[in-house]
């Protein structure tokens, strides 16, 4: 079996495809194909309500070339969701009917409560005995969970991700809501290590020199924070070769993850290096093959 799926962004639109492989029982995802390309949706929503013309056009032309991408492959299953940005642009109806009708593609357009259940269904399989603070940033909102015994029993969405905060699209009044939460959940249920995702978080993991699986501390957040701080936008894309639509949202992520460790009294993090296509090809997968195997790894 053949799977895809493809995610809408505030900031960028990802397409993975992945081979699904049963090993005895358990299941793994072994991936073919990753296209990631920053469509910016965040960018034309925040600052006006709606996504412009020009980039309707050019998400039209991304997803007939993802189309073909996914017929080649001959995918047996696909599902494409949209987040943050498509919810609140006002002429997201008028959007998803033209992508209909010249593609015949349906994109399901999700709230944060589904949005971070995608992304749970993937990262429990990351967690230990020890109390969680999940922290998934995006480009337009910012989802929170908390873990108990590999259980999630709390969960917030909030309109706050790295596009609204570098476009002071946010308030003072949400940074507060933001602390309130954790601070009372984190008193609550005794956290102890936070969990992240996101394009960001993950590379600052990388920026900070960590071998896979081992945990990043705040204090090394901090650290590659104050490094980049110090560089101006040439100087990240060209001497820490990060993307441009990565060179000018990661210092607000970092602010957004480390608030949140901060807020919960949180020195350590691990991060997985998952997010929501990961989730969607799970849930592509129950939904297909309702048999109860084991999924050991989605990549």
């Amino acid at each position: 079996m053949k799977l895809a799926a493809i995610d809408i962004g505030s900031n960028a639109v990802r397409c993975q495809i992945s081979s699904v492989l049963n090993q005895n029982g358990t299941v793994i995802f072994k991936k073919i194909e990753y296209i990631r390309y920053a469509i910016r949706f965040g960018e034309d929503v925040f600052n006006t309500g709606y996504i412009g013309e020009y980039k309707v056009e050019k998400f039209i032309k991304l997803l007939r070339a993802l189309q073909l991408l996914i017929d080649v492959h001959d995918v047996d299953h696909y599902m494409i969701c949209a987040t943050s940005a498509m919810r609140n642009s006002l002429n997201a109806p008028e959007i998803l009917e033209r992508v209909y009708q010249e593609t015949g593609l349906e994109i399901n357009v999700i709230d944060g409560v589904a949005e971070a259940e995608l992304i749970n269904k993937v990262i429990i399989n990351y967690l230990d005995e020890r109390n969680y603070l999940h922290i998934d940033v995006g480009g337009g909102s910012t989802e929170f969970n908390i873990y108990v015994n590999r259980e999630k029993i709390a969960s917030q969405s909030f309109e706050q991700g790295t596009i609204r905060h570098m476009h002071g699209r946010d308030s003072e009044e949400l940074w507060n809501s933001m602390r309130e939460w954790i601070e009372t959940n984190s008193r609550k249920y005794q956290l102890s290590r936070a969990i992240g995702t996101g394009g960001n978080i993950n590379k600052i993991y990388e920026l900070a020199g960590k071998a896979a699986g081992k945990p990043i501390y705040r204090k090394q957040i901090e650290e590659v924070s104050a490094m980049v701080a110090s560089m101006s936008m040439e100087e990240r894309i060209t001497n820490l070769l990060l993307n441009p639509d990565r060179a000018d949202v990661i210092l607000p992520a970092a602010e957004i993850y480390l608030s949140a460790m901060k807020w919960a009294k949180l020195e350590s993090m691990i991060v997985p290096t998952v997010g929501l296509k990961d989730g969607i090809m799970h849930a592509l997968y129950e939904r297909n093959h309702p048999e109860r195997f084991v999924i050991s790894k989605i990549g």
